[in-house]
């Protein structure tokens, strides 16, 4: 087999495959044996048909089609290995000679990733927010804990701002209700501007079994987007009641008997948090600076299908918070070009910090050992909720395995990156990030043992004691994954 290599531009190359006709009599073999199992001619069983009757009935150019198609896969992957280049995405494949008996070859145009060398990145300095926690965080920490274990009460007034109210909404566009924007029996808190704009101001003032009309722009269902009349009806109203800061407090709300213990324990768990954001700024900024030493070419391609990959993205967690882009955007005070704008360079950004991280694997030779995908497996199980055996079939299955393999080996260039660079706080303190993520993760191997200790023994004593709600409310699990957070979005999957 011959290859040529074509360079179109410097992120694509047209290869041109000449294969001499011998090396296609396996995939020749195999096509008349499939043929033959699908045709009926009298005399002959399924599978017994002889080449030359199956040339006679069906053709050989019917044959020889199928001999191509099956051959062409194995083929490409030998150029691409023979021609030592880096393919990004499916090829586009035309066969120019198939000469029965004599010579086949085909052409294959694909984008590649540029060939370039990652620059020297000893003695780069970023600087990350200092690790503080004041006594404003904790008091808001331990105020949001209040607001979970507070009591509604009725009260017998008309309705104010900060109350929970139950009600009924009737949508009506010219006269005629919207049966997917009314409700009934809908607990709301007045204030909140949660709900349709308006609803807020109409409930003010209300008192149980009074109605208030309004018009407002629907958000969600069919008539989204249009303008509606709105009535509204309280049928009861309720009073917040928080719980004293207190000792009491403290004893129902956590595994702790002082209000001072579990501040201390608030305050130690938010600072876990800061320095595992110290880390995750660190990676972020640590790529960064490395790429602003870097200028290469990207493909188009692939940067569009980034942009397209982060707009459907987003679109599907609007559509899950019952939002419209547009809601997005006004909220964001942005127009449609400047979105546009900053997930296109989003999307570049993310698309050239990937070839970095994989040129910078490449020079520094770096590998994937089984024990790591087995880990990594592990952990995106247990965020997904699922079995890990369950995850590892379903990655095989559908061939994810070797972008799994690529994200890895991102992650393992990523953080050798970050143990080449000077890491320091805005003060000016340097930071060992790797001593911190050893600590950091001795920490979180102690607490998952210690509430594997604590489950044991409530599940033996058959006690009901409360789990540490201060605990999950200091430790949210999206600020937890904080350390791999923003640097994996930055690099792209599909790159």
């Amino acid at each position: 087999m011959k290859t040529d290599v074509e360079e179109l531009t410097p992120t694509r190359v047209k290869l041109t495959v000449e294969v001499p006709f011998d090396e296609l009599k396996p995939n020749l073999d195999k096509a008349y044996k499939e043929i033959s199992q699908q045709v009926r001619i009298k005399g002959f069983r399924p599978g017994k048909v002889p080449a030359p009757l199956i040339d006679k009935y069906v053709g050989r150019g019917a044959v020889l089609q199928e001999a191509v198609n099956d051959a062409l896969p194995e083929l490409y992957g030998r150029a691409v290995e023979e021609s030592e280049i880096f393919v990004l995405g499916q090829p586009e494949v035309e066969v120019t000679e198939l000469d029965d008996g004599n010579q086949f070859a085909f052409t294959a145009e694909v984008d590649i990733r540029p060939k370039f060398e990652v620059p020297e990145y000893d003695g780069l300095e970023v600087t990350v927010e200092d690790a503080v926690v004041d006594d404003e965080q904790v008091e808001e920490t331990i105020g949001n804990l209040r607001e979970r274990f507070a009591s509604l009460t009725a009260a017998d007034r008309p309705i104010q701002e900060g109350d929970f109210a139950t009600i009924d909404l009737v949508a009506k566009i010219d006269g005629e209700d919207v049966e997917d924007a009314s409700t009934s029996g809908y607990s709301y808190e007045v204030g909140s501007k949660s709900a349709i704009e308006g609803l807020d101001e109409a409930l003010v003032g209300l008192s149980a079994e009074e109605s208030a009309t309004f018009t407002s722009t629907l958000v969600g269902g069919e008539r989204a987007g249009e303008e509606a009349e709105i009535t509204v009806t309280a049928q009861s109203v309720k009073v917040k009641n928080l719980p004293e800061m207190d000792d009491d407090f403290a004893q129902m709300a956590s595994e702790f008997d002082t209000i001072e213990e579990l501040r201390e324990d608030v305050r130690t768990r938010l600072g876990r948090q800061v320095r595992l954001q110290q880390l995750s700024d660190a990676r972020d900024k640590a790529l960064e600076a490395l790429l602003e030493k870097v200028d290469i070419p990207l493909p188009d391609k692939v940067v569009d299908e980034e942009i397209q990959r982060r707009n459907q993205q987003l679109e599907q967690q609007l559509q899950m918070a019952g939002m419209t882009k547009a809601d997005y955007l006004k909220d964001e005070e942005k127009t449609e070009e400047e979105f546009d704008t900053e997930v296109a360079d989003a999307a570049r950004q993310a698309v050239k910090g990937g070839f970095v991280l994989d040129q910078l694997a490449v020079q520094e030779e770096l590998g994937v050992e089984n024990e790591e995908l087995s880990e990594y497996v592990v952990t995106q199980a247990m965020q997904m909720g699922v079995q890990p055996q369950q995850l590892a079939e379903y990655l095989t299955e559908n061939n994810q395995l070797p972008a799994i393999v690529s994200e890895v080996l991102r992650s393992k260039a990523l953080n050798l990156l970050v143990e080449h660079v000077t890491v320091k706080d805005e003060s000016g303190n340097e930071i060992d990030v790797e001593a911190v993520r050893r600590e950091l993760s001795g920490e979180t191997v102690q607490a998952e043992t210690e509430t594997e200790d604590e489950a044991e023994t409530a599940e033996t004593a058959e006690t009901e004691a409360p789990a540490s709600e201060a605990s999950e409310e200091a430790a949210a699990p999206e600020e937890a994954e904080a350390a791999k957070g923003k640097s994996e979005e930055n690099t792209s999957k599909d790159a």
